[in-house]
């Protein structure tokens, strides 16, 4: 079995029970424990399982991981994904762009384009695209999260809600098996909520780590998407969400 294909079945057998020791997952492989440990702790880096003595258990549901860390996880990938959704967004739109690393190599890879005129509630986001003097940039007024810069709060949501525009690129933390799209913070998901309502278009960028992943706080679900860029072909189950509710799916492989 492939070292991807291992984790996956990992992930897969913590979901199903809970937890499960170093000893009986390097018996049901066939490999050896310290392969095991080093299996947990790339997944634990990439917040598919908590990593605990002895074995693994599953992710956090009420915790993200710290945003400079999450700012290097999977970064040529975000890139990717970046550029293909750039691709999709013709000069002289008008866009929505949200909380997310991903939404921040978005932001860079739309650099080149001309007359944007962007709406955000990032402030990373809003310091990359001003250095392109033909964008205008309009940040939403709210409470400015310190840890990742982020503007949350009622008054966010009020602020996106006076616009009506082409494109609302988000990002989120987890896609669930049934094709819910979930995130940690509810004030967060209630911006996103805001863009999608009062976008044209819908665009969600998400690399494979997020695929199953179980945040807390519901914002929707792939039936409120027109597009889907990634990293990866998504597990089964998600592709039968894409296709039920005819999502376009692009991915950079």
């Amino acid at each position: 079995m492939q070292r991807e294909e291992r984790h996956a079945s990992i992930v897969k057998l913590v979901q199903q029970r809970g937890f499960m020791s170093i000893d009986a997952l390097a018996q049901h492989f066939n490999v050896t424990p310290q392969t095991i440990r080093r299996d947990i702790n790339e997944l634990s880096d990439q917040d598919m399982v908590s990593r605990y003595h002895g074995g693994a258990g599953l992710a956090s549901s009420v915790e993200n991981t710290a945003y400079t860390t999450r700012q290097v996880q999977q970064l040529t990938e975000k890139q990717r994904i970046a550029a293909l959704c750039a691709q999709h967004i013709p000069n002289d739109s008008s866009l929505f762009i949200n909380i997310g690393t991903t939404n921040e190599e978005v932001a860079r890879a739309l650099l080149k384009h001309s007359r944007l005129r962007v709406i955000t509630n990032n402030l990373q986001v809003a310091s990359i695209l001003c250095e392109n003097p033909s964008v205008e940039v309009i940040i939403t007024g709210g409470v400015v999260r310190p840890l990742d810069r982020a503007i949350v709060g009622e008054a966010a949501v009020d602020f996106v809600s006076q616009f009506r525009v082409d494109f609302g690129i988000i990002g989120i933390s987890g896609i669930d098996a049934d094709g819910s799209l979930l995130d940690f913070d509810y004030r967060e998901v209630r911006v996103s909520q805001a863009i999608v309502e009062n976008s044209r278009q819908v665009f969600l960028v998400a690399d494979h780590t997020k695929f199953e992943r179980k945040p807390m706080v519901r914002l929707g679900d792939i039936g409120m998407l027109d597009a889907f860029f990634t990293d990866r072909k998504p597990p089964q189950s998600v592709l039968d969400q894409i296709e039920k509710h005819d999502v376009r799916l692009y991915t950079v492989d």
